[in-house]
């Protein structure tokens, strides 16, 4: 079987970025996914369901996202959270039609001149129409890009409140 091309099969992927600042300050903007909105260009807003109140191994949550050609696509998932080790990993997974859909993961290192962020993706299974949407919008260019954003974003609040506590 020829492999597949990455560009219109989406399998996995990740960014990475250098930010100034602690791995558990980072960390914590990451992980508080109600505030995922914040730094994704896609995603619009998060709740925790089923009592949870914040980041923790088998939270559950429901995200709201908008996205495709001029963000006319809009879908929500349920999901939840698979590794909450704070400065180290937070990882969790979407579900789509009661399976699990796409598994994302934040990294943090500590490195020469602050934390490398890495954010990934890994697509587990999603369904037939899914894969043919990929195609016209290159859904795979559409997340590097949202990646990108979300590390920028992330950069900056991490930054802007290293600044400010160190001002203090």
């Amino acid at each position: 079987m020829p492999a597949k091309n990455p560009r219109w099969w989406l399998t996995k992927d990740s960014a990475e970025t250098v930010v100034d600042a602690p791995a558990e300050e980072i960390y914590r903007l990451v992980a508080e996914l109600t505030r995922m909105g914040e730094w994704s260009p896609e995603c619009q807003r998060v709740a925790w369901e089923d009592g949870a109140t914040g980041p923790a191994a088998g939270a559950r949550f429901v995200g709201h996202n908008r996205g495709g050609p001029l963000q006319l696509m809009r879908w929500s998932r349920h999901g939840r959270v698979l590794t909450a080790e704070p400065g180290r990993e937070f990882a969790f997974v979407t579900e789509e039609g009661g399976r699990e859909s796409t598994l994302w993961r934040y990294g943090f290192e500590p490195v020469e001149g602050g934390t490398r962020v890495t954010e990934s993706y890994e697509v587990k299974w999603i369904p037939a129409w899914a894969r043919i949407v990929d195609v016209p919008t290159n859904r795979h260019r559409e997340l590097q890009g949202a990646m990108r954003h979300t590390l920028e974003q992330l950069k900056t609040a991490a930054e802007r409140m290293t600044a400010e506590r160190d001002s203090s």
